[in-house]
């Protein structure tokens, strides 16, 4: 079995960015921080101007939070630091003065989809469906939200939350805004990120910057806000309800 990992490659001033995980590229805290260094490390690195963020495998983009972490969870601390793990790859995405391009390859669950609409410029497969699953076991995609609301709105952040056990298609993501166009095939997909990525790479990276900036306007509260999100979380978790549903998933 292939170990979790988080590396970077730079090709033709690209970033290439790609997280794995054997169990459906969930996110453990270890991954998470790595992320968000590798995100930093990117954005600081003269030689990227363009990120593209992208996960192993085939099947499925990101599988949201580590079930296996979040059941050992014991008091609200552990729970706030779990949960701000993806605060802190959010708010690395969207501090990044490089744009962001996603690759989703595959399906999106939970946390899975803040980590896709906290990209700058989305592309996936027809096989990238999305769901928010959170409500689902007790808790709710409260760090997220404010990623998945920038991007598709309220009202369909809200469909997505209250049809906790239902995916999305692809199709509907992308109506949404989530995905700026689908593919259907995977080879496809990467041949559109590369020429859409490398393109990029030669423009005045000055003006992708300051349109970064722009993109990102009245988001300065969020490394308050994400930190206030993941406490809440955090609480859940531990109630008699969500421990009692969690243990269905041992």
């Amino acid at each position: 079995m292939i170990e979790p990992y988080v590396n970077i490659n730079i090709k033709n001033r690209v970033g290439y960015i790609e997280f794995y995980h054997p169990n459906k590229n969930s996110m453990p805290s270890a991954i998470l921080q790595k992320l968000k260094e590798a995100i930093d490390d990117a954005g600081a690195n003269e030689a990227v101007n363009v990120i593209v963020l992208k996960s192993g495998g085939d099947r499925t983009f990101c599988a949201g939070a580590s079930f296996n972490e979040v059941m050992a969870i014991e008091d609200v601390e552990q729970g706030k630091a779990f949960f701000s793990g993806f605060a802190k790859v959010i708010n690395a995405m969207r501090r990044c003065p490089k744009l962001i391009i996603g690759r989703v390859q595959g399906k999106v669950v939970g946390g899975g989809v803040g980590l896709a609409a906290a990209t700058d410029f989305c592309l996936a497969t027809k096989f990238a469906a999305i769901r928010l699953s959170e409500l689902s076991i007790g808790i709710g995609p409260f760090v997220i939200e404010p990623a998945v609301t920038r991007k598709i709105g309220v009202a369909a952040t809200s469909e997505l939350t209250i049809n906790a056990e239902t995916f999305y298609s692809a199709e509907y993501a992308k109506s949404k805004g989530l995905y700026a166009e689908i593919f259907d095939t995977v080879e496809a997909l990467d041949d559109a990120i590369s020429e859409l990525a490398e393109k990029l790479s030669n423009y005045n990276p000055e003006a992708l910057k300051r349109m970064k900036s722009v993109f990102w306007e009245g988001t300065a509260h969020w490394d308050t806000l994400l930190n206030e999100r993941a406490e809440i979380s955090g609480t859940l978790v531990l109630s008699k309800f969500t421990k009692n549903t969690l243990k269905r998933f041992r």
